[in-house]
């Protein structure tokens, strides 16, 4: 058997062979992986509620017949429940809550087999773009841990990129798998809209800015975790396009020549911090040296308009969030009872109108169509994955008088993400840039609508030109 340490990075592909061909047992792997979490994870803060109990009931079989048999995972803590595991959304109103039904997607996670040791960290309700909930305090990033992970998956990243385990949950409603994957160096991919249901307790999520599937060391973990979960359940509203084939088989695929358009500066017009701008210009060589065409260019819409609907709509959110809190806790909200930023969206939520949320959406599907017609020339749309490096740990917080001064603080960071919300197109991180500082700056790349199959073709051709697997942040041992 291989040795604990060169076991820790294997990806689950590996992880699920050897335990198919009984070089390893489950339970084994499992105590492996709880000695992992037990060691690293003061380190990092990343894995906020344990569930080894159940995993090692698990572990013990009879274990799935799905493709990750015995494979250890960890759930984010936010919208995915675990039958009788306390679901927090990073609230303390929640802390205590028990979950009393698994998700859809959950339960598609246990029939292909993984076994979930723990959820991990996330920013309260899942509103910024780093995690630093009051409740379990800052996750911190294997790289540098005065950094942020970014968020809201920072703890889901963190955890794979230390090598805790190889995949985890995350969601993204506004770049919440990229933004975290970006800043840790791992691989994270939000599928089209509607490609994962978010079934039994959501039809949608924000008016169809959430997408959900989870981060991963590789290319060919992440497509084949998306080919064992997606699909249309009873009641969904609405579901993605059916794929051609699955998407295991299009890693190793030839791309073809790809028109690539890329983007040298941020949405509304501002040049690229010196080591965003580098990333990028790596990725655009490296694109090139690979046959496909790269064009400068981006396409036109009005980016503040798109900010502008969207704090509507997530404002909105939050405030729907904190009344389905009310209900299932019974206690009325109160300022007191929740972080400044939140209750600061909540209170903006309240201020506006039915009319303001329906032209919030109106604009973003206005938008949406002028970035479809783009996608009718070009194949990928390619900017860096974040407008900075990963920052210092308490750049989002907010004085008390000034109390979304943090959110504000946001649109500079997090840029090029939340357009592929808007438009329910998929998008993915890929880490191929380090810094000076030795800091991951993920690249971003946009696809079609539908077309998870181009993204992970590149993505895998990527991969291999430049492989990421055998880098370790300097927290993973």
């Amino acid at each position: 058997m291989k040795g604990y340490e060169e076991l820790s990075f294997l990806d689950a592909t590996d992880l699920a062979k050897l335990i198919k061909k009984k070089d390893i047992q489950a339970s084994e792997l499992i105590e492996i992986t709880i000695e992992r979490i037990e060691k690293i994870n003061p380190q990092l803060n990343a894995v906020v509620t344990t569930m080894y109990d159940e995993a090692r009931k698990a572990s013990r079989g009879p274990l799935s017949d799905g493709p990750f048999a015995g494979v250890p995972f960890l759930i984010k803590d936010l919208l995915a429940s675990y039958k009788g595991v306390r679901i927090t959304f990073g609230t303390k109103n929640l802390q205590h809550v028990i979950a009393d039904h698994d998700s859809e997607l959950v339960s598609r996670y246990k029939k292909a087999g993984l076994i979930a040791v723990g959820k991990t960290n996330t920013p309260e309700l899942g509103l910024l773009p780093t995690t630093e909930p009051h409740l379990f305090g800052p996750c911190r990033n294997p790289w540098n841990p005065s950094r942020t992970t970014g968020g809201s998956s920072g703890g889901s990243a963190a955890a794979v990129a230390s090598g805790m385990v190889p995949v985890a949950h995350g969601n993204d409603g506004g770049g919440s798998i990229r933004i975290p994957a970006s800043c840790c160096g791992v691989f994270g991919l939000k599928p089209t809209r509607g490609r994962n249901s978010l079934g039994p307790d959501f039809g949608d999520v924000m008016s169809g800015l959430v997408a959900e599937h989870v981060l991963t060391r590789s290319v060919r973990d992440s497509a084949a975790i998306l080919d064992a979960t997606m699909g249309y359940a009873p009641g969904d509203p609405y579901y993605a396009p059916q794929p051609m084939g699955p998407y295991k088989k299009e890693v190793g695929k030839k791309t073809g020549r790809l028109r690539i358009a890329y983007m040298s500066l941020s949405p509304t017009g501002e040049a690229l911090p010196a080591d965003c701008a580098k990333a990028l210009a790596d990725a655009v060589a490296l694109c090139g040296d690979l046959g496909h065409d790269l064009i400068e260019e981006s396409p036109e819409y009005d980016a503040r308009s798109l900010v502008k609907a969207f704090n509507v709509i997530w404002a909105a959110g939050c405030a729907a969030t904190i009344a389905e809190i009310a209900s299932v806790t019974g206690i009325k909200p109160a300022a007191g009872q929740y972080e400044p930023i939140t209750w600061a969206l909540y209170e903006m939520a309240m201020k506006n109108t039915g009319a303001d949320y329906l032209l919030a959406i109106q604009s973003m599907q206005k938008i949406s169509r002028q970035i479809a017609r783009f996608f009718s020339d070009y194949d990928i749309y390619l900017t860096p994955t974040l407008g900075e490096a990963p920052v210092v740990l308490g750049t989002f917080d907010s004085p008390a008088e000034d109390p979304l001064k943090g959110w504000r603080r946001t649109g500079r960071f997090a840029p090029f993400t939340p357009i592929c919300n808007a438009t329910g197109q998929p998008a993915m991180s890929v880490p191929l840039y380090w810094s000076d500082e030795g800091l991951p700056i993920g690249t971003h790349f946009m696809g079609r609508f539908g077309a998870e199959a181009t993204l992970f073709r590149l993505a895998a051709q990527l991969e291999e030109a430049r492989p990421w697997k055998h880098r370790r942040p300097p927290v993973s041992a």
